[in-house]
């Protein structure tokens, strides 16, 4: 059987579709698109009111992965809000922090994009810069790109062992690592644009959006440990 790969999802108070407009749990189609042609099957995990319940999802998964997405709320990790920060997702943050600590502690293969790469981050007790320049496109709603260098001897590095341009994103970046957090991918101005954990396990964060380019190595990767992690579960090993 695939792999079953959980993705977390937005939560907004009103999104517009045919001839609805209703509050809304929703994800761009670039990642259950990226989860498929890495041969994943693809489940959507919106906000539940109860984070409690997360232990039990990602004990139903294979392999986990926070999306991209809004700002983390700053108290988070102890700090004041920018002004240029955005506005809260208390339950977003609430749940996938939830999410991220349920797969550390069950060891279920975890991938964290953009958001879900400084949400990791924090969950380990790491800290954001809340405000940078030049990772964004400079036009709303579009993309940019740049080259991000794999760190040698890394998981990433194994993966992807040449720079490589990505789509980029994003106005907040990682600033003092979690706890047990390795860099494993820098920007040309030293932006951590990949963070795991080193180990047996499988945790990785990438600060760009693999879900809006072609390349699946990374999240082929997660599809691949979610799969040898089924089969030992299968084969009598705890979940």
């Amino acid at each position: 059987m695939k792999p079953l790969i959980g993705v977390s999802t937005y939560l907004e108070a009103s999104a517009a579709w045919g001839v609805w407009e209703l509050p809304a749990a929703l994800l761009p189609a670039g990642y259950p698109r990226l989860v498929q042609r890495a041969g994943g099957l693809a489940a959507l995990l919106p906000p539940d009111a109860d984070p409690g319940a997360a232990a039990s999802v990602v004990g139903r998964l294979d392999g986990l992965v926070i999306a991209g997405g809004p700002d983390v709320e700053p108290v988070r990790y102890g700090a004041d809000r920018d002004p240029r920060t955005g506005p809260p997702a208390r339950e977003r943050d609430a749940w996938e922090l939830a999410l991220i600590g349920a797969a550390l502690d069950s060891g279920t293969p975890l991938l964290g994009i953009c958001r879900g790469m400084q949400l990791l981050n924090v969950a380990l007790g790491g800290t954001l810069v809340q405000h940078l320049d030049g990772h964004t496109s400079g036009v709303t709603g579009r993309f940019g790109e740049h080259a991000v260098k794999p760190v040698p001897g890394t998981r990433y590095g194994a993966l992807v062992p040449q720079e490589f341009t990505v789509p980029t994103h994003h106005h907040q970046c990682v600033d003092r690592l979690g706890t047990g957090l390795t860099a494993s991918a820098l920007a040309a101005d030293g932006t951590v644009e990949a963070v795991e954990l080193p180990g047996p396990g499988w945790t990785l964060g990438v600060q760009w959006h693999p879900e809006m380019a072609e390349d699946t190595r990374v999240m082929g990767a997660l599809v691949e440990a979610a799969g040898a992690r089924t089969a030992e579960v299968g084969a009598g090993a705890p979940r």
